[in-house]
């Protein structure tokens, strides 16, 4: 739990981390957070351990992770023994699949490129390789 005592509201720490206030709910909801102290008031209460928490989880899913693998992060972040080499593992893996997905945009990219410098910008619809393209039956690979 936090380490010092609670003293920030959702907003302050929603600003600080430059994430939404639903977005702390949410969290909170899919237990990647843990549940915040109530003040008398029934408000929700924040420490520095909530806010490096949260910014730990919105890097992480700047960089591609998806919430479960955050999840696995989270957890592996406090096993001594074999989080490091866990962590290490899930990160080639995550690399990995990003390096497929660029791989896949490069070839659509390179495929509508081609469309694009093959089409006049003028003439009957029937005759622009675009449409043709997208029209066609078989599907190009």
């Amino acid at each position: 739990m936090d380490t010092k005592a609670p003293s920030l509201t959702i907003g302050a720490v929603a600003r600080r981390v430059g994430v939404a206030i639903d977005t702390i709910r949410y969290y909170e909801r899919e237990g990647l957070l843990p549940e915040p102290e109530r003040r008398a008031s029934g408000y929700r209460s924040y420490g520095e351990a909530t806010v490096a928490q949260l910014r730990f989880i919105r890097r992480a899913k700047d960089l591609g992770f998806t919430l479960e693998e955050i999840r696995e992060l989270l957890a592996l972040s406090a096993d001594r023994q074999r989080g490091v080499k866990a962590v290490k593992r899930r990160a080639e893996k995550r690399l990995a699949a990003i390096e497929q997905r660029i791989a896949e945009l490069q070839r659509v990219r390179d495929g509508l490129a081609q469309l694009v410098a093959s089409c006049p910008g003028h003439g009957k619809p029937e005759q622009c390789p675009i449409l043709r393209a997208l029209s066609d039956d078989e599907v190009a690979a």
